[in-house]
């Protein structure tokens, strides 16, 4: 049974994820809404999950796959405490929007 590395060369993986990774990126530096960055930054961190799993199984050592689980545990926890602010933010101004977080310095 061939991997699925040896049909697809790995630079094919590298710049998928240069791409992800970019969108993401600008995703968290170009738009407003909160829920929108959180998904950006899950977009970024994907992206180099995508990288681990490739290069373990480029170089046959599971390991890289082992630490993508981690990510994706750390990436659970922050998906959960950041949405559970911005409801507590939005029960407060009623919006997700970052501009008017500004209202919170008052």
């Amino acid at each position: 049974m061939l991997a699925i590395l040896d049909v697809v060369s790995i630079k094919y993986y590298l710049i998928l994820s240069a791409f992800l990774f970019t969108i993401g990126v600008f995703g968290v530096l170009f738009r407003r809404n909160a829920i929108t960055i959180f998904m950006c930054v899950e977009l970024m961190l994907n992206s180099v999950n995508l990288l681990l799993v490739a290069f373990s199984t480029y170089h046959h050592d599971a390991s890289g796959q082992v630490f993508v689980f981690f990510v994706m545990a750390v990436a659970a926890a922050e998906v959960a405490v950041g949405l559970a602010i911005l409801v507590t933010i939005f029960r407060n101004i009623h919006s997700v929007d970052i501009d008017d977080l500004k209202a919170l310095k008052n």
